[in-house]
Formats: structure tokens, C-alpha cells, sequence
């Protein structure tokens, strides 16, 4: 069974990554200008956004539960949301990898 020491840990680093790939995307779109804005860095962004809120929130249920102020149901749910939101991310992720991969193998 995993500590929820550990598994608050390891939420926590998560959100940290996300929060600077949100940050890292943020700045990359400002610096495009503009007229630049819109599209997909925008849906990533979002994207991003909710994974990251929607752990905040779980960490607020858990320390709430530890608290005595939540239900353990509400922890729960919260958790699921979070851990689907960012295995969505990840998926997300993994296919602008993969066709990134993609491109770079293109002939010229």
C-alpha cells in the first residue's frame, strides 16, 4: 500500500512539472506575439491549467481529510479526477512526441 506521505509527494511533483511546462508554454506563445495567439498552445495551455487545478484540489481534499473536515469519498473522487486529468496530459504528451518524431524523420 502506498504511504499517503509518498503519494502526496509525488503529486506535489508532478504539479511542479506541470507548472513549469505551463509556464515554459506561456512565455513560448508570449514571445511569438500578438497575432500569434489562439489555437493549439492555447488548448494546451488550458489543458495544463486543469491538471494542475484539479491536483490542487485533491491536495486540498487529502490535507482536509487529515484534518477531519472531508469525506473520504471526496478525497477519492478528487484523487480519480486527478489522476485522469493527468493521464490525459500525459497522452496528450506522448502523441505531439510522437509526431514530432515523425516530422524530424521527413525527407527533405
Amino acid at each position: 500500500m502506498v504511504a499517503p506521505l509518498i503519494a502526496a509527494k509525488a503529486y506535489a511533483a508532478v504539479q511542479a512539472q506541470a507548472t513549469a511546462l505551463t509556464n515554459a508554454t506561456a512565455g513560448a506563445a508570449d514571445a511569438q506575439g500578438p497575432g500569434a495567439a489562439g489555437g493549439f498552445s492555447d488548448i494546451l495551455k488550458n489543458a495544463l491549467n486543469d491538471a494542475v487545478q484539479s491536483s490542487r484540489h485533491a491536495e486540498a481534499q487529502m490535507t482536509a481529510q487529515v484534518q477531519g473536515k472531508a469525506d473520504l469519498v471526496d478525497v477519492v473522487t478528487a484523487l480519480s479526477s486527478a489522476q485522469a486529468s493527468l493521464e490525459t496530459v500525459m497522452a496528450v504528451r506522448d502523441q505531439v512526441i510522437a509526431a514530432y518524431q515523425q516530422v524530424m524523420q521527413m525527407q527533405i
